[in-house]
């Protein structure tokens, strides 16, 4: 296969593809975890139940010193890594106009070096959260097959993506199709593993939050 057809063929249909498979994966998830229900709660409010729960969620965006003091590498890594990824996704020209083209909407992007050094450190702190995960005997006991096809899965378009930008190895084509490749597994993978915890947590931290400030406790 020759690197133009190979770019046409993942930018075509198997794009299309991974895009369905995500989108149906994720509204089926999400529609299993709403339609479980919560079981009606008959004692007398002694609070706001949503303003408990959009307390939570901007609380927890705040790392506690506790927790901070017992996983100050997992906890700075992890805020490199997810800040570096959300410029890497929406900041970057090239992405904000693949949404534009979808979507019809955009906003102003960063100049692609600070894109480019914010996509090295995301890279540096997946890395970092692995050596980290391999060496804590405990969270190596309990990490299974699935996480780490997941760091795989969200290290690869990091990589292709920085090969892409400065012409490493391959051709321009090849670069690019396997960059696209790489999100589109990544896409396929997202609504079965853990990935998931992207549209998750806000609604753990909300409930968690609206079942405390039913029973008048700030979270």
């Amino acid at each position: 296969m020759s690197d133009v057809l190979f770019l046409q063929w993942v930018k075509g249909p198997l794009f299309s593809i991974a895009v369905m498979i995500f989108v149906i994966g994720v509204v089926l998830r999400l529609a299993e975890i709403l339609s479980l229900g919560r079981a009606k709660n008959l004692a007398v409010p002694k609070g706001n139940p949503s303003l408990g729960g959009w307390r939570e969620i901007g609380r927890r965006f705040k790392v506690d010193q506790g927790t901070f003091q017992q996983n100050k590498i997992t906890v700075i890594a992890g805020y490199v890594f997810h800040v570096g990824l959300f410029i890497v996704m929406f900041l970057l020209a090239a992405h904000i106009a693949l949404i534009k083209h979808s979507l019809g909407v955009s906003w102003p992007n960063l100049p692609t070096p600070v894109v480019d050094m914010a996509a090295v450190l995301s890279m540096l702190a997946l890395v970092v959260l692995l050596i980290d995960r391999l060496s804590q005997p405990v969270k190596r006991f309990l990490s299974r097959r699935n996480d780490y096809l997941v760091w795989v899965a969200t290290f690869l378009p990091l990589l292709t993506g920085y090969m892409t930008y400065h012409h490493l190895w391959l051709s321009p084509q090849w670069l690019l199709g396997l960059h696209i490749l790489s999100v589109e597994a990544l896409l396929v993978l997202f609504p079965f593993s853990k990935l998931m915890h992207t549209f998750t947590l806000f609604l753990s931290r909300w409930y968690n939050g609206a079942s405390m400030g039913l029973r008048g406790v700030k979270s």
